[in-house]
């Protein structure tokens, strides 16, 4: 900056030339902020690229991690509507099941299913022989299963399954015949089953389970159909090669 006091430089007189040299000095200042800030702009968006492919790529590692287990087991509780005679009224059922199931792919696998089911039987009123008399079934079943959602946290399978049950409805302290009381003839059955497994992972081989199922037995030569719920664990281990 000069300062000539007094006088005038140029045609400007010295107030107009430090003032011009204040307004050089801000707008030289603000050039660069601003250049800065553009900079920093620029330097930002590869590095929020980079956080959003790590994301991905964590992510791809975490359902990799989880689908390619090649065994599967699971156990837990359940409930069953079962109507334990022609006649009779569906009673509440508590069971339990557990699965194994070999996966051939992260997607398709065999499932092999064993579960009980344990309740009292409605016989209705006028029936003086027992009342509300405790009945179980078991049922072995194996089928094919495949994944239809396979995400990180959140996983769909379906499954179809086959095989025999075995039900036990004698009642009283004689085991007297079952036809007595309407029920159906204890002894084994055709059943199938199918359902749908709607797991959580809370880690890649470990998931809460929760599956709305199906269950078809064939006791006296006719075919009841159970709807019910199951809840439980299922854990894998294992990589599929």
């Amino acid at each position: 900056m000069i300062l000539i006091s007094g006088k005038k430089y140029g045609g400007l007189s010295s107030f107009e030339l430090g003032f011009s040299g204040k307004s050089l000095k801000v707008a030289a200042g603000l050039a660069l902020v601003g250049t800065a800030l553009a900079a920093g702009a620029q330097s930002s968006k590869p590095r929020r690229r980079e956080s959003n492919q790590n994301r991905k790529n964590r992510i791809q590692r975490a359902v990799q991690e989880t689908y390619t287990h090649k065994w599967e087991v699971g156990a837990g509780p359940g409930y069953l509507r079962f109507r334990s005679g022609e006649f009779k009224q569906q009673n509440n059922d508590v069971t339990f099941w557990t699965s194994a199931m070999y996966s051939f792919t992260p997607r398709f696998g065999a499932e092999a299913l064993v579960g009980g089911a344990f309740g009292s039987a409605k016989l209705g009123n006028g029936n003086p022989n027992a009342v509300n008399p405790q009945i179980q079934s078991y049922d072995f079943m194996a089928g094919p299963s495949y994944r239809l959602v396979a995400k990180e946290k959140f996983g769909v399978s379906v499954y179809g399954a086959g095989g025999a049950a075995y039900g036990r409805f004698s009642t009283g302290p004689k085991d007297f015949p079952t036809a007595v009381v309407g029920l159906w003839p204890s002894g084994t059955a055709a059943a199938f089953s199918v359902g749908v497994n709607l797991d959580y992972h809370l880690y890649p081989n470990l998931s809460a389970r929760i599956t709305p199922t199906y269950l078809g037995t064939t006791y006296g030569s006719t075919i009841q159909n159970t709807k019910g719920v199951n809840v439980g664990l299922v854990y894998r281990f294992g990589t599929i090669r």
